[in-house]
């Protein structure tokens, strides 16, 4: 049972990046990271019990469509900053939205890895998670030191974090008993 809320804390931390981003930008109220986290937590809720009725289904592993989803969705958030450079409501609807997706796919592998023994904690740990991290960077955005920090460097962190947990699901076999 701890290994799966263990892999629901660790592979959240992205959110870090992303609440940071969304922090450092003035367009963006905290109110608008509470909405973006209340849906997250209803995909991640959705992911779970999907995962649990597909995993049958898909003919080869599924951490293959766990590892390219998260390195597009990494790419994604690299772009996305460089492409639209003025944030608008528009573009952090487009985070939101994202992140979400993000976090639906992170409940979904990390059922996927710990089938038959999934509990509902798994979606859970990922949304509550994704809040805690997303919540707290955004605070320390607001502080002066932080506010040094280029807006880019958070998406770049936040999109290289997505690549690389893509990447550990398509190469690395988790042998956890």
């Amino acid at each position: 049972m701890l290994m799966p809320v263990l892999s629901g804390l660790i592979v959240s931390m992205d959110a870090f990046f992303i609440g940071l981003s969304l922090g450092l930008q003035k367009k963006c109220k905290f109110i608008y990271l509470a909405m973006i986290n209340a849906f997250l937590f209803v995909l991640c809720i959705l992911g779970f019990f999907i995962a649990g009725q597909v995993y049958e289904l898909i003919p080869f592993d599924p951490d293959l469509i766990v590892g390219f989803a998260f390195i597009a969705l990494g790419l994604w958030c690299i772009l996305h900053y460089f492409i639209v450079e003025n944030v608008s409501h528009k573009s952090i609807v487009l985070v939101g939205l994202v992140m979400s997706g993000e976090a639906m796919l992170i409940t979904m592998g990390i059922t996927f890895i710990f089938l038959p023994n999934s509990t509902i904690l798994i979606p859970i740990t990922v949304a509550l998670a994704h809040f805690v991290y997303s919540a707290l960077s955004f605070y320390l955005a607001r502080t002066k030191q932080v506010k040094r920090i280029p807006v880019a460097v958070s998406h770049v962190i936040s999109g290289f974090a997505l690549i690389i947990y893509g990447l550990l699901a398509l190469f690395v076999e988790f042998a956890i008993y």
